[in-house]
Formats: C-alpha cells, sequence, structure tokens
C-alpha cells in the first residue's frame, strides 16, 4: 500500500494508519514533491511550464512504485492526493491495483468550474500572489501555528482530533525553504485533469469514501462520483470531516483493508 496526502500535509497525516495496516501488508507514506520533507525546487527556476501538477506527482508516485515497493500497490489517497493516484493508474495502469478515495478533491477552483465572467479575476488574483510581495506576505499569515490549528478546525468535524502533535506536523514542514513558493504555484494552479475526467480512464477497481461533514469537499457533488464504472463503491462516513484517515481511523483502517482483501490477488 501506498499512502498518498493531501494540499499542505505530508507522510506523517497517515501516523494513524501505518501500525495498524503495517500488521498485514506493507506500507509506504510518501511525502509528494514540494510537501513534507521532499525536496522543493523553486518553480520559477524549472522553466515556464507548471512544475507542481498532477502529472508531475503521478509520475512520482509511479517511479517510487518501480524503484522502491518493487510491486504492484493499492494507492490510499486524501484530497489532492486522489487526483495523484488516479493520474498515475492512468498514466500506468500495470502499477495500481486499486485505489481507494478519501474526501478526494472536487476542484472546484479548477479554471472550467468558474463562471467565465469571473475567470479574468481569478487569473489577476492569482498573478498577484504569485508575482508578487502579496504572496510571500499571505503565505506568512498562514504558516502559523494559530492559522494551522484554525484551518484545521475548518475541515475536521471532531476538533477534538486536532492536537498538537497533529498541528506541528502540519506545520514544521512548511517552514522549510522553498515551501512559499511550493504553495502559491499550487494555489495558482487551476488547470490539470479534473476526477470525472480520469475516472472513466481508470483500469483498476476504486472505492470513493467521503466524510460527510466536509465543508471544503460537500458529498452532495462527491456522490456523482460513485456513478462511474470503475468505482465498486461510494461509502459515506458519518460525522466526519475532510481528512478521515485522521480524524476517524477506525473507520477508515478496516475499509481499507477489506478493500485490498478483495483485490489482493487481482493481476492487472
Amino acid at each position: 500500500m501506498v499512502l498518498v496526502h493531501g494540499f499542505g500535509a505530508n507522510s506523517d497525516h497517515w501516523r494513524k494508519n501505518i501500525p495498524v495496516l503495517a500488521e498485514s501488508h506493507r506500507v509506504y507514506s510518501i511525502d509528494l514533491i514540494g510537501y513534507g520533507y521532499s525536496d522543493k525546487p523553486n518553480p520559477r527556476e524549472l522553466g515556464d511550464s507548471p512544475f507542481y501538477t498532477f502529472e508531475t506527482w503521478g509520475s512520482q508516485l509511479n517511479d517510487f512504485c518501480k524503484d522502491v515497493v518493487k510491486d504492484e500497490a493499492f494507492f490510499i489517497c486524501n484530497s489532492i492526493g486522489g487526483l495523484v493516484g488516479l493520474q498515475a493508474a492512468v498514466t500506468d495502469p500495470t502499477i495500481c491495483k486499486g485505489i481507494m478515495l478519501l474526501n478526494i478533491s472536487l476542484r472546484m477552483l479548477h479554471i472550467t468550474k468558474q463562471p467565465w465572467f469571473g475567470r479574468p479575476l481569478i487569473r489577476s488574483f492569482q498573478n498577484l500572489l504569485r508575482n508578487t510581495p502579496v504572496g510571500k506576505f499571505f503565505f506568512q499569515t498562514v504558516a502559523t501555528r494559530e492559522s494551522v490549528r484554525n484551518i484545521l478546525c475548518q475541515c475536521y468535524h471532531d476538533t477534538t482530533q486536532v492536537t498538537e502533535e497533529l498541528v506541528d506536523s502540519i506545520l514544521r514542514p512548511g517552514l522549510e525553504p522553498g515551501a512559499a513558493d511550493v504553495f502559491l504555484e499550487f494555489i495558482c494552479y487551476s488547470d490539470g485533469p479534473l476526477p470525472e475526467e480520469l475516472l472513466p480512464q481508470v483500469k483498476c477497481p476504486v472505492l470513493v469514501v467521503w466524510g460527510d461533514k466536509d465543508p471544503w469537499e460537500p458529498i452532495e457533488l462527491g456522490r456523482a462520483y460513485g456513478n462511474f464504472d470503475s468505482v465498486e463503491d461510494f461509502v459515506a462516513l458519518p460525522g466526519v470531516g475532510h481528512c478521515p484517515q485522521d480524524e476517524a481511523p477506525h473507520l477508515v483502517n478496516p475499509l481499507i483493508e477489506s478493500f485490498a482483501a478483495r483485490h489482493a490477488t487481482m493481476k492487472i
């Protein structure tokens, strides 16, 4: 199993899942390039084309499986990590045995999901963040203990799970050199694939799991993903927010284990 975190998070976001899953599986949790303790190359030094994209991260995930795992793997993904897992599975269908999507990002800020009259304003705001000191100032206001705690309390329905350990695990890598440039680059990334574009192309089984109290990715919109042929089931988690693996591991870990057991012997 390879566990793939969401935006602004890192491999430590799976700290409540790894010990349980590792009792019966080989488990890896990666830091996507630009996040956690992975390298954070400056996007301005990498040419005119965007670097921090789902294609980049999908290639990283597949390369990790080839070079480190050296085997087929299940991808267990949260938030934007779900786009990474789907992109990787589409790019190379021989690697992924199955994907579990935990509150996958709907990408509501994608340019195609914005009204035509608002798109120039969005582009202007993105340029302001990326190319002026406003962006760095914005990041500095976000990259504080208080801001991180407040953001987590928004997306966790059970705020008792927002511990100092969690705040530290999210904040600490975000203070590393280069983190601000990655943050600003991604929040200005309005292109690339959508889940509804990737799901029809996936050849492996997909399980969609959704905390029904997610304020960022409404379950009412997420339910549509259960209608794709590649999706074997849509499971709602009552009273859970955007990061079910950390907020409700007692619900998520059994789902992961049963999903893997159902498809463990499947050959692609």
